[in-house]
């Protein structure tokens, strides 16, 4: 039950609002760009957004010319919201309707972007089945871009509780597969104007063996 609010919470946030109403929206998606561009990934390069809702990266990847690119989100308004507004450029692009600790990956990635999906995981079983997902999703020596909120940043997002994060917490999180390349602290300013802060973290993703 639990997953089918989540999908209804979100489906609703997407139904009535536009992205200039959406605390998250970023016009230009700098930062991200800045480290797929610094990671000089090749452009056939997998590359997934998770938990993109409407963001525009996944406009910024085509234009730049990145040609495997996998957006998910757990509202099927976003993606399609998404798909609308690329037209004929969505065909170039997976798209999935999936909660991330349901989703079941049929290829793996070299880069794995979650910005502010991932602190929306408040139990420790959510988090643990991220983990591995992440790690069975993302390729050995393949990189995970992680944004959640900062421990000075705010304690819930849309209505709902999120878990704070600074760069040690999140780092002592990943750190049984992922190695931390660098971690910020972000301003992020939303469409009105608000300040938020963000832990913003780049992970490479280690050994390919699980534990039992």
């Amino acid at each position: 039950m639990k997953h089918q609010n989540n999908k209804d919470h979100w489906e609703k946030i997407y139904q009535y609002k536009q992205p200039g109403e959406l605390s998250w929206t970023e016009e230009i998606p700098y930062v991200s760009l800045y480290q797929i561009h610094k990671l000089e990934l090749p452009k056939a390069a997998e590359i997934i957004d998770v938990g993109a809702g409407t963001s525009n990266l996944v406009d910024y990847l085509l234009k730049h010319g990145y040609t495997n690119i996998t957006v998910l989100d757990i509202s099927e308004t976003a993606i399609k919201k998404s798909k609308a507004r690329l037209g004929s450029l969505a065909d170039n692009v997976t798209w999935v309707v999936n909660d991330i600790i349901q989703f079941k990956p049929k290829k793996q990635f070299e880069f794995w972007h979650d910005r502010a999906t991932f602190h929306f995981l408040t139990n420790d079983a959510d988090i643990q089945k991220y983990i591995l997902i992440a790690h069975n999703a993302i390729k050995e020596n393949g990189f995970l871009s992680l944004g959640t909120f900062s421990t000075e940043g705010p304690s819930e997002c849309s209505g709902l509780e999120i878990k704070q994060y600074n760069e040690e917490t999140l780092s002592n999180v990943f750190s049984l597969f992922f190695e931390k390349i660098w971690c910020v602290q972000h301003k992020h300013f939303t469409p009105s104007g608000t300040e938020q802060n963000f832990t913003l973290c780049l992970f490479k993703h280690l050994s390919k063996t699980c534990p039992s």
